[in-house]
């Protein structure tokens, strides 16, 4: 049975990998030239179960606006005359409401621990190393943000996640590069949250994919879907049919244009993020494990010699340019936390688009179209969701049940 996977970012590669070891025949077709060289290019890297959690949440409509006219914001905002943009934003604040919170982190956190387990058994099993780091520390400015972490707190304790709310003493102690004139209330602690380099992890999977006869082809643009009687028959790649017994989307933001034609609409909208990546000083003490100050929403992850800083998000700009505002967030944050440790002059910037649904969950497995599957949707959390979601896929087109639930995760949640 020949499978074609559309798009090599993370979530592809590993849903390629998955759906080779199942025993199908399988051809990864990316319009790159290499694999992870978009979303999956330099992103955080953090893989952080305890801390996934959708974008739409409580109070963030008003943290928009407030942020609306600041000099260094997480977020900004350009509204534009795309109808697309306002159907968007109308259902992200429809998912802001606390019960749909609730109900969005859980469907995203059980794609995220079921991940990280499958992500364990593939290093053990294929011995690869990609700058992994052990614990994620949450940094607190002030009394209102710790505040603003006890629903959070809550469900961690639900779902028996260790964690640990620090004193700043205690978090110095975790963190010694860290400076202490910046103000800090607390920090709330993962241990068993990591971080790694996800392009690093990405390349190695597809050599391992490789060797197990699956095939990437890059520079290829699909076009269409091709079906027939309400069932995939391939894909078109430069007006030239590739037949297919089954087609996995996962491409990204470029996922809804290729389903329209076949009846199906994603809500899906392009989030804007960048991230810096420096070398540390090598008489310097960098972070030693990932770190996210949660004011400004921005990641600081330790990458061997380097650190990678990363966030922000733009709503309303398409292109992939640099906006010095977002970069001065990034440098600030770094600065703040560790002014000497390197040299930030030599940044090397990144931005890329995240694919975001309103409510945050990805979308997984099975459409009204036979042999047609979806496995996009992961937001800025794709990284941290990659092997479970390429698990769960490749179980799916198997004809077998996942070993987690799939409530919330397909297209039925959208119909």
């Amino acid at each position: 049975m020949h499978v074609i996977v559309v798009g090599a970012g993370i979530v592809g590669v590993c849903c390629a990998w998955y759906l080779r070891r199942e025993g199908f025949d399988v051809t990864v077709l990316e319009r790159r030239s290499g694999v992870a060289q978009e979303t999956s290019f330099a992103n955080a890297g953090i893989v952080a179960p305890g801390y996934v959690t959708p974008w739409a949440s409580p109070g963030m409509p008003r943290k928009v606006l407030s942020y609306l006219f600041a000099r260094e914001a997480p977020l900004r905002f350009t509204p534009t005359a795309n109808p697309a943009q306002w159907r968007w934003l109308a259902r992200w604040f429809g998912q802001c409401r606390l019960e749909r919170y609730r109900a969005n982190r859980e469907r995203m956190q059980r794609v995220a621990f079921y991940s990280r387990t499958q992500l364990h058994a593939l290093r053990d099993e294929l011995g690869i190393q990609y700058e992994q780091a052990q614990g994620y520390l949450q940094l607190l400015r002030s009394p209102r943000e710790i505040e603003l972490t006890e629903p959070a707190r809550a469900m961690l304790a639900q779902l028996g996640v260790p964690f640990s709310l620090l004193d700043p003493a205690q978090v110095y102690e975790l963190e010694p590069g860290l400076y202490s004139a910046t103000a800090l209330a607390a920090g709330l602690h993962l241990p068993e949250d990591e971080s790694g380099n996800c392009a690093l992890f990405a390349h190695a999977l597809r050599r391992h994919a490789e060797d197990a006869g699956t095939r990437f082809r890059f520079n290829q643009t699909v076009q269409r879907i091709v079906t027939e009687g309400g069932a995939v028959r391939g894909v078109v790649v430069a007006r030239r049919e590739i037949a297919a017994d089954a087609v996995v989307i996962a491409a990204a933001n470029a996922s809804p244009e290729l389903l329209r034609p076949c009846g199906l609409r994603i809500p899906m909208y392009p989030i804007k993020g960048y991230s810096a990546t420096v070398a540390l000083d090598p008489a310097a003490i960098g972070p030693r494990r990932a770190l996210m100050d949660e004011a400004y929403k921005t990641a600081i992850t330790p990458f061997g010699n380097r650190i990678r800083i990363a966030g922000t998000a733009e709503i309303g700009d398409y292109s992939l340019g640099l906006h010095e505002p977002s970069l001065r967030t990034l440098l600030k944050v770094a600065k703040d936390w560790f002014p000497g440790a390197a040299r930030y002059s030599g940044a090397q910037y990144w931005s890329g688009a995240r694919p975001m649904l309103p409510d945050g969950a990805p979308l997984l497995g099975v459409t009204p179209v036979k042999g047609l599957f979806l496995n996009l949707g992961h937001g800025s959390t794709g990284w941290a969701m990659a092997c479970g979601s390429g698990r769960v896929v490749a179980d799916v087109v198997a004809g077998r049940a996942p070993e987690i639930t799939l409530d919330g995760l397909t297209l039925e949640r959208y119909r």
